[in-house]
């Protein structure tokens, strides 16, 4: 009896035993599959946040507010955003020119730039020539009046249809001016001499009608043009003049406020679309807050540039700004132009900004 008990006890102790080595591979199963899982998890939210990278390139240099101003939106993008979009920062042409920029985000690269009316007519929406159609603007409310209108929404469709996104069109770029190796103080003066500007036909245009020579090429080529006489003069913001250094070169500059340039931010449209939604409004608001920025930098640039201009020798005159509005009434009669444009064009945008 004694040993039937004791068979009896050893086949229950080894059944035991059994049963909790089954249980415990049994657990060991499911903890390594909840491993598996958790892995798979984190892999997936490591993805969902992987760094967004994109380029920002531009002609202006340390110091300007562009540049600043771009510097400030890499911040904020990056705290927005939490660390998962980055804006890598590109001054001075090192990016290569406008047309570079624009020809890379319309190959769908993550690369934008800041563009304005004229440049961007060029590349899809010919109507956008008008927003720098020279002495036409007085204000800049004027301008923020315009891109509030229906008119403008008009042209952002068709740029989006040719490959362009504008995340922002608050930038401004500056009241443009124009400086020389010579004086200036009527329309008379300029004829004959080689300005420098943007490649766009509306700047191109605007300087022909005054009878200049007008001459396309980077900013960054500017000073060394200057200073071996292969042009006489160029136009931009004051802010950018300062920057350049080109005082050191041309020593006379005319307040004739040609231009305000406001400008926009322009990346691919497809790789915009390729963003979820929470990185679209992270991109937009950024760009809006940092066009915010610029302004504020540009109007202070503006006044200090003037000052620092005079004291380092520059003649400032104040021209006459009716007399060469008058002298660029061809302008809006050159077919060249007005034959790409909308019909009633210039009367309706007049009459959305009140004049």
């Amino acid at each position: 009896m004694k040993k039937k008990i004791l068979a009896l006890t050893l086949s229950l102790t080894m059944l035991a035993a059994v049963m909790t080595g089954c249980g415990q591979s049994a657990a060991g199963g499911t903890t390594a599959a909840n491993e598996e899982q958790k892995t798979e998890t984190e892999a997936a939210d490591m993805a969902a946040e992987v760094e967004v990278v994109i380029q920002f390139g531009h002609d202006n240099n340390e110091g300007d507010p562009v540049q600043e101003a771009a510097k400030y939106w890499a911040e904020r993008l990056s705290e927005v955003s939490g660390g998962t979009m980055k804006l890598e920062v590109f001054p001075s042409g090192q990016l290569g020119s406008k047309s570079d920029l624009i020809d890379q985000i319309l190959a769908g690269d993550s690369v934008v730039c800041i563009g304005n009316g004229p440049f961007l007519a060029d590349r899809g929406a010919p109507d956008l020539g008008i927003m720098q159609a020279p002495y036409l603007f007085e204000t800049w409310e004027e301008l923020d009046t315009l891109v509030a209108s229906d008119w403008w929404a008009e042209q952002m469709t068709q740029l989006e249809g040719a490959g362009l996104k504008v995340i922002a069109g608050n930038w401004r770029y500056g009241v443009r001016h124009t400086i020389t190796t010579k004086p200036v103080t009527s329309p008379e003066d300029i004829k004959g001499m080689k300005i420098r500007t943007q490649g766009s036909t509306v700047h191109v245009k605007g300087f022909e009608v005054l009878g200049a020579a007008p001459t396309p090429m980077p900013l960054t080529e500017v000073y060394t043009s200057l200073s071996q006489g292969t042009i006489d003069g160029l136009e931009n913001p004051l802010s950018v003049i300062y920057s350049g250094k080109f005082q050191e070169v041309a020593k006379n500059l005319m307040l004739d406020g040609h231009i305000r340039d406001l400008s926009q931010i322009v990346i691919s449209n497809d790789f915009f679309n390729s963003l979820t939604e929470e990185q679209q409004g992270w991109l937009l608001q950024t760009a809006q807050e940092a066009g915010e920025r610029q302004n504020e930098l540009a109007a202070i640039a503006d006044e200090e540039s003037l000052q620092k201009l005079k004291d380092e020798g520059v003649t400032v005159t104040e021209v006459d700004f009716g007399a060469f509005r008058t002298a660029a009434e061809p302008f809006y009669e050159d077919t060249t132009l007005t034959g790409a444009w909308s019909d009633g064009l210039v009367d309706r945008v007049k009459e959305i900004i009140g004049q």
